[in-house]
């Protein structure tokens, strides 16, 4: 190899280096992380620091119940007592295995759809607050667009695949930022794990935070997963340290925890963002 090209090559693998360190290291710098996700955003006390295909519309999975939880922090009495339909008890994907005819406070459903993220549990909160999910997904969408989150539609409650089910980073930001300023969601989503049970004590069911970062990443405080076969492995994250505020959305991250550790630590040793990026 003649020395001028073992010199670029050598050039281009410290730069690389450098580059790998540094995290790209301009506040707003934009793809910072590679390809850790399909789409990401990070912001810092508000602001962005960090993203990537942040206006991509992509399917959120179980983010979805972000904007479920709200409409029910919004409309329902935390009080008031649900009956499971047929439908809701057979909910596919994650449950806690109601049954048609189990009643149960909405709080309690509530937990169990934003800690465990049981999709009958959702089903079932839908059905309450709207009369069916059909009616439910449209006060979702209606919503959305009060929001101005004009990349998403939803199509369902719980975030299973679904024609035209769809949301962006940005947007998801936006949304859990929004969960998060009401304080009952924001309690729910720091917890660990938790029991919750019908109206009449008759069926106990255990509930575990679907959030590995809960409990064993350091100052994490909420948000959300979420995981289906198009829309891959998802994550809302918040994080609180030393008075900074850290959010992270990943989309479709096929290593999400630890990735999103790596993050969370390079976004709590930055700095305060700087303007925006928007690649």
């Amino acid at each position: 190899m003649s020395s001028p090209v073992r010199t670029a090559l050598l050039l281009a693998f410290f730069l690389g280096i450098v580059a790998t360190v540094t995290g790209a290291d301009a506040a707003g710098s934009g793809d910072s992380f590679g390809n850790v996700a399909a789409a990401y955003l990070v912001k810092v006390d508000g602001r962005e620091l960090w993203t990537r295909n942040a206006d991509t519309p992509l399917p959120p999975a179980s983010l979805t119940k972000l904007m479920t939880a709200l409409l029910v922090l919004e409309r329902a009495d935390l009080r008031s007592v649900a009956t499971v339909s047929t439908d809701a008890s057979r909910e596919t994907g994650t449950a806690i295995g109601l049954a048609p005819g189990d009643r149960m406070a909405v709080l309690e459903l509530l937990a169990a759809t934003v800690i465990g993220s049981a999709n009958d549990a959702c089903h079932v909160l839908a059905d309450h607050v709207a009369g069916s999910e059909t009616k439910f997904v449209a006060l979702m969408n209606a919503r959305a667009r009060k929001m101005g989150l004009s990349r998403t539609r939803f199509a369902n409650a719980c975030g299973h695949d679904a024609t035209g089910m769809r949301s962006t980073a940005r947007d998801l930001a936006r949304l859990a930022e929004t969960a998060m300023g009401n304080p009952v969601f924001a309690k729910m989503a720091g917890v660990e794990e938790s029991w919750i049970a019908t109206a009449d004590a008759g069926k106990r069911f255990p509930l575990r935070n679907s959030n590995l970062l809960i409990g064993r990443y350091r100052g994490a405080i909420g948000v959300k997963t979420g995981f289906t076969g198009a829309a891959g492995k998802c994550l809302v994250a918040f994080a609180e340290r030393g008075g900074k505020r850290v959010l992270l959305v990943l989309l479709n991250a096929p290593d999400r925890w630890w990735k999103a550790e790596e993050i969370l630590d390079a976004a709590f040793a930055r700095g305060p963002a700087a303007s925006p990026s928007r690649p």
